[in-house]
């Protein structure tokens, strides 16, 4: 198991083993390059961890640990965790800062503890038979344990190709699950009814009563809520640096880190041949500004297509953005120099940054009023936009995402327009047996907050759906090269202050991510601010076109190919005629089955070596 993760950890490895309990670790050292050894113990020798991840405040909390009678064998934040539990149990999370999933083995009590950070920025998987718990940084390492093999979890078809991910605790593989972030595990053997009890430690707060304070005090806390966060990443025994992309929220935090360290600063930065898709320039110009190490990649389709399948076996199920792959050749460009990367995720997601919010929001007002005419006028107008040949593609395409081309359901106008690769009434012909409904767990936690404001509904649900898998993508991508990445706008008392920040200052006369942005002004010039977000776009849509990727587009048409066992080809082929004429561009469906083909080809078909030699895409490259 350990083996199979080896990338994760390939500066050291160790194991534990009692009568009831088996622990592997493999470590990327990064604290204590010394004696950080794991499965780590307390004095006694009898509480064992296997951890991954940091501790930013451990030196903080040490000395209470200390007075309280805690001996430490060594400097190292995973021995805060063991003495923390020893003190004060389950909650010993309550304490902690950081990111982290961890499995702590009390073996007098004959009790395992697990617990996953609040926000999910690293992994874990488990499996419970009601007699095997096994667990796990990556699905990969479950299938290695003899009594565990890869099974299809077909319910979730109809989410995976809405979302291009499965948000709740179930995985695309039956019987493997993820703790969810801010939650721990225990299990405590004994008789026969023993089961893993699941308890929430944290919750993002609720925006409450808004404080009656001025805009400029709340910029200023942002600002040094921000500071506080990047300098608790800093914390490292080896070299770190920056992923730069030239928007805001990475700029923001190289310029702090360039302020605070001591030494060079190094910055990394992705981009493509297609200069119209890359973002170089703005990074060259954002480095060359605050005075950084700077180190580019450009990545070509022949690159990103050969690199795909493997990536798909980095994390475990089918990758949801094409920006995954950029994120791997940046990682891999970074560790060629530093173990440890800062990285601008989150801040998107906690100060309303996409421009859907924006637009979801001017629909629904606009509703309102539409909503008067009688529903003959209003389906005629649909109609009208979706079919009229006065109307360019492209002006029937922008029409079609307000409300004139929607349903006023928020499932249709906001889901489906923002989110879905397929949409519900596609789904029903495509699928051969129906499966869950795909909007179910995020309609969950939009209602969970029924008494919240729109946007704060909005933001709240994409907190804990869309940004735990950004945060898997994040860690999978990095990990994959052997380095550790840190998001500090995801430190949790800056999450807690950012659920407290007027609507009015996330999104302000239609500028997203207001009060960042005000709290980032004298660290980077403005025309990088204020610039348009670009969001790391790829240029999949132009690729896909190119007359060398039509073999592999066209395999997704093969009889004996994983998706004909659970999709119906009919669609599917009358889909790729339709995109190969310009009638629609399926870009991104299209990219929805590539990936579930290759996935189902390296899990469940046979075909794996092939298909990560490459064979799979030799068409294309």
């Amino acid at each position: 198991m350990t083996d199979a993760i080896r990338h994760r950890g390939p500066d050291d490895c160790g194991s534990y083993q009692d009568e009831y309990a088996s622990l592997g670790h493999r470590r990327l050292s990064i604290v204590d390059l010394a004696l950080g050894h794991q499965p780590l113990s307390n004095e006694s020798h009898d509480v064992f961890i296997a951890f991954n991840g940091e501790i930013f405040n451990h030196a903080d909390l040490r000395p209470d640990l200390e007075r309280n009678g805690h001996r430490y064998a060594t400097r190292s934040d995973t021995e805060t965790i063991v003495h923390a539990y020893e003190e004060y149990g389950a909650d010993c999370v309550q304490k902690l800062r950081g990111m982290f999933a961890f499995a702590i083995w009390d073996r007098p009590n004959r009790t395992l503890f697990c617990a996953r950070d609040r926000l999910g920025k690293k992994p874990f998987y488990y499996y419970w038979d009601g007699k095997l718990l096994a667990f796990a940084s990556e699905i990969k390492a479950l299938f290695e344990h003899p009594a565990i093999s890869p099974t299809f979890n077909e319910t979730l078809l109809p989410e995976y190709l809405t979302f291009g991910y499965c948000s709740g605790e179930e995985t695309l593989f039956a019987g493997i699950r993820k703790l969810m972030p801010g939650h721990h595990l225990t299990l405590r053997l004994g008789d026969a009814s023993a089961a893993p009890v699941i308890r929430q430690y944290w919750e993002i707060p609720e925006p409450g009563q808004v404080e009656e304070r001025s805009d400029e005090s709340w910029i200023a806390e942002c600002r040094e809520r921000l500071e506080e966060a990047v300098s608790t990443r800093l914390m490292s025994d080896v070299p770190l640096g920056m992923f730069l992309s030239g928007g805001v929220d990475s700029s923001t935090i190289a310029a702090l880190i360039k302020r605070m360290a001591s030494g060079p600063v190094k910055t990394f930065a992705v981009g493509y041949r297609e200069t119209a898709y890359s973002e170089l320039g703005y990074a060259r110009q954002v480095a060359e500004s605050i005075g950084t190490d700077h180190h580019e990649v450009t990545v070509g389709a022949d690159e990103f297509f050969q690199a795909l399948p493997r990536l798909i076996w980095h994390e475990d199920e089918p990758v949801v953005w094409p920006s995954s792959v950029s994120l791997y050749f940046v990682s891999k460009l970074a560790a060629q120099q530093v173990k440890v990367v800062l990285t601008g995720e989150g801040s998107d997601e906690l100060f309303a940054g996409y421009d859907r919010y924006r637009y979801y929001l001017l629909n629904s007002r606009w509703l309102g009023a539409y909503k008067l005419l009688p529903g003959y006028v209003r389906n005629a107008i649909g109609s009208g936009i979706r079919h009229s040949r006065l109307l360019s593609g492209d002006l029937r395409r922008k029409l079609g995402h307000t409300f004139l081309g929607r349903g006023a359901e928020f499932e249709s106008l906001y889901l489906d327009n923002f989110y879905s690769a397929f949409s519900g009434p596609e789904l029903a012909p495509l699928m051969k047996r129906s499966g869950a409904p795909p909007y179910a767990n995020f309609l969950s936690y939009w209602n969970r907050r029924s008494d919240s404001s729109t946007l704060n509904r909005l933001l709240y649900a994409d907190q804990k759906t869309y940004m735990v898998e950004l945060l898997m993508k994040q860690d999978q991508m990095s990990m994959a090269c052997s380095i550790e990445s840190r998001v500090p706008f995801l430190d949790h008392p800056l999450v807690e202050f950012a659920a407290r920040v007027p609507e009015r200052l996330k999104l302000h006369k239609g500028i997203g991510k207001y009060i960042v942005k005000k709290a980032a002004e004298g660290l980077i010039s403005p025309d990088i601010l204020y610039r348009k977000k670009m969001g790391f776009p790829t240029p999949i849509k132009p690729w896909l076109r190119e007359e060398r990727a039509s073999a592999m587009v066209e395999s997704l048409l093969h009889r004996d190919g994983f998706i004909a066992e659970y999709l119906n080809l009919a669609p599917v082929a009358e889909l790729l005629g339709r995109h190969r004429s310009g009638a629609v561009d399926a870009t991104d469906r299209i990219w929805r089955l590539l990936n579930l083909q290759l996935w189902g080809d390296l899990f469940f078909t046979g075909r794996r070596e092939r298909v990560l030699d490459g064979a799979a895409v030799d068409s294309v490259v």
